[in-house]
């Protein structure tokens, strides 16, 4: 007996399904098999990325006053290199131009300090009344009635007492030994050296910070054509490096801009809500606020601390000082809110949480210094990302 064929195909329909598509149907056998992604795993690459990258940190830990100091000459050199092109444009020489801006910012900052010495100076005569003011409103505070929470230590303390108490009746009596332990001592000399020893360092620092934008200056575009010679012999590796160069002086205009714009709007807005309040000296604490307000998130709070204690000072009500507070507050929330946001989104095109993370990073690194140019860094950094290939991951995470 011969097994008779199935055939593949009926004449004039589709094929029948076999006896596996009815056992296991495509859909189910897809369903029952789990997906998964094999990524190759490079272990030497990643440990060496983690080494490097430790490096670095430590790095730019050691060096940090050398690298302060360059970045914040590279940033004004930046923002008046456009004044010195316009000298140029009108038939001046470069070194002539350079001498002239620089000249007037000094002169600027000069004047400003000069028409400001007197609220300063009235504000460094309060400042012992100020202190014995603030020492006798906390003592009040101190001695008022006492609140729920100052029971509950009291009572504590009362029970620890006791306990303490107990515990040393039931040991033997011996002979108690005092340990007097000598207290140092503050002294005013010490005190006033190493003021004066920050101060000089201070004015140094500034110093070479004025001498670099000046060299910055005068060398013009000399370091961008050195640059792109460097970048090597193909046209393309010199464009690229054009257009990373032409992008962070873009970017650091526009933020610089950005900076000068925002800082004088609180400028103003506080002497306005100053005036309005009544606070002494207000200029002084205007230009202090619009200055602080450099700094992203401390700055307007401790303008606010500031501005509420000298309130409360002046007026010895809590009631002012907190207005003040709230006053200088409001301000710098709506002027970083919305005029801050936006041009920062004009120009930087970057995610909120990509900017705090990097503000704490360079903060945890380089404190206060590392807040003023940790904006600057990154967005350097992602005008760099963009037009290179490997580090088109970072652009990603940066940008919107």
């Amino acid at each position: 007996m011969t097994a008779t064929p199935i055939p593949s195909e009926t004449p004039g329909g589709p094929a029948p399904e076999s006896v596996a598509d009815n056992l296991f149907p495509p859909a189910k056998i897809a369903d029952t098999i789990p997906l998964a992604v094999h990524l190759p795993v490079d272990a030497r690459g990643i440990a060496l990325g983690i080494l490097a990258t430790i490096a670095l940190v430590f790095a730019l830990d050691w060096a940090q006053p050398f690298l302060i100091t360059l970045l914040l000459g590279i940033l004004f050199a930046y923002t008046l290199n456009p004044l010195v092109v316009w000298l140029e444009r009108i038939k001046i020489p470069r070194a002539v131009g350079a001498g002239m801006v620089m000249a007037a910012v000094i002169c600027a900052l000069a004047f400003g300090a000069y028409a400001l010495r007197g609220q300063v100076q009235r504000i460094l005569v309060q400042l012992p009344e100020a202190a014995s003011k603030l020492s006798a409103g906390l003592a009040k505070m101190r001695s008022g009635p006492l609140s729920n929470m100052n029971n509950v230590q009291a009572a504590a303390n009362t029970i620890e007492k006791a306990t303490s108490q107990a515990d040393l009746s039931a040991l033997p009596k011996q002979r108690a030994t005092h340990v007097v332990i000598d207290q140092p001592t503050f002294k005013l000399s010490n005190f006033l050296w190493v003021g004066s020893r920050g101060v000089l360092a201070f004015i140094g620092q500034a110093a070479m910070v004025l001498f670099l934008v000046f060299f910055f200056l005068l060398g013009g575009d000399m370091f961008k054509r050195k640059l792109v010679r460097l970048a090597g012999p193909t046209l393309s590796r010199k464009k690229i490096t054009v257009h990373i160069l032409d992008g962070i002086n873009d970017s650091i205009q526009k933020y610089m801009f950005m900076l000068l714009v925002t800082n004088g709007l609180v400028g103003l807005l506080t002497w306005i809500a100053l005036h309005w309040i009544g606070l002494e000296n207000a200029g002084a604490w205007a230009v202090a606020a619009g200055l602080l307000h450099v700094i992203p998130y401390a700055g307007p709070a401790l303008t606010a601390a500031i501005l509420g204690m000298t309130a409360f000072m002046q007026f010895d009500s809590f009631s002012m000082g907190l207005l003040t507070v709230a006053a200088s507050l409001a301000i710098a929330t709506l002027v970083g809110t919305l005029v801050a946001t936006w041009m920062t989104g004009k120009f930087a095109k970057m995610n909120t949480a990509a900017v705090f993370v990097s503000l704490l990073f360079w903060a945890w690194l380089w404190g206060v210094w590392g807040m003023l140019l940790g904006i600057p860094i990154i967005v350097i950094v992602k005008v760099v990302s963009q037009h290179v290939e490997q580090l088109h991951p970072v652009a990603e995470l940066l940008s919107e």
